[in-house]
């Protein structure tokens, strides 16, 4: 049984979409290429051999059990097995650091939104979600595949690697509003954990910040909030 796991060294990509862009941004992870017998020997079809023949990888489209036990959706016509990789992160470029996040769907929806706003570097500290779940993959639309990122065991192993970066710790509890920052780079944008954020120590680092709301709701998501401090931090 094809089955994921996350003490395994390989993934997959569930879809059409994601494995031509995996094929097309990170040719050298791929392993194989299945192809479902029920896709059609169209352009996709033959857009899909083209990018594996050019990736070196065998294609094989006999096997409809490994669409059956990786995905429960009837429209996956493609998957690419791949290698998990590392893509440690570059040292003067300004970074998001996640802290303990622990939703596939943020993570991957937060990987898209750097993507988008060409800040193509995360640190994770973890215990965090698992960066190479094909739900993470799948949330990113394919934009894991742009970015530079690496794990941690703490955010202080984080802080001794990348030393320069001026930190920006996203709080509740922070006096300075996200509006009225003053960017320092490379600057490092850090966000804690989905239910509980940063704990109080971080108000001691670098400048914290707060992103106003209404009354109406408790906080913001952490997917939303990200977006709102890569907009802010680019523009």
């Amino acid at each position: 049984m094809f089955k994921y796991k996350k003490e395994e060294d390989v993934s997959y990509t569930l879809g059409t979409t994601l494995s031509i862009e995996l094929l097309k941004r990170k040719k050298e992870a791929a392993s194989r290429l299945y192809i479902s017998p029920k896709q059609l020997h169209d352009e996709t079809y033959e857009k899909l051999l083209a990018l594996a023949k050019d990736a070196g990888v065998p294609v094989i489209e006999n096997n409809d059990r490994i669409f059956k036990d990786l995905s429960d959706k009837d429209n996956v016509m493609a998957i690419v097995e791949f290698k998990k990789y590392s893509v440690p992160l570059e040292p003067n470029a300004n970074h998001v650091v996640l802290v303990n996040p622990s939703n596939m769907g943020n993570l991957g929806t937060i990987i898209r939104a750097m993507a988008g706003f060409s800040l193509l570097n995360l640190a994770i500290v973890k215990p965090a979600c698992d960066i190479f779940d094909p739900k993470v993959i799948r949330a990113s639309m394919g934009a894991l595949f742009d970015i530079h990122f690496e794990l941690f065991d703490s955010f202080s192993d984080y802080q001794k690697a990348y030393p320069v970066h001026h930190f920006y710790p996203f709080m509740l509890q922070a006096t300075t509003p996200l509006k009225n920052v003053k960017k320092e780079e490379p600057f490092a944008l850090i966000f804690g954990n989905e239910a509980t954020g940063l704990d109080r120590s971080y108000l001691q680092l670098g400048t914290p910040l707060i992103i106003p709301h209404s009354d109406l709701i408790d906080s913001l998501n952490l997917d939303n909030a990200v977006s709102i401090g890569l907009y802010e931090f680019t523009k």
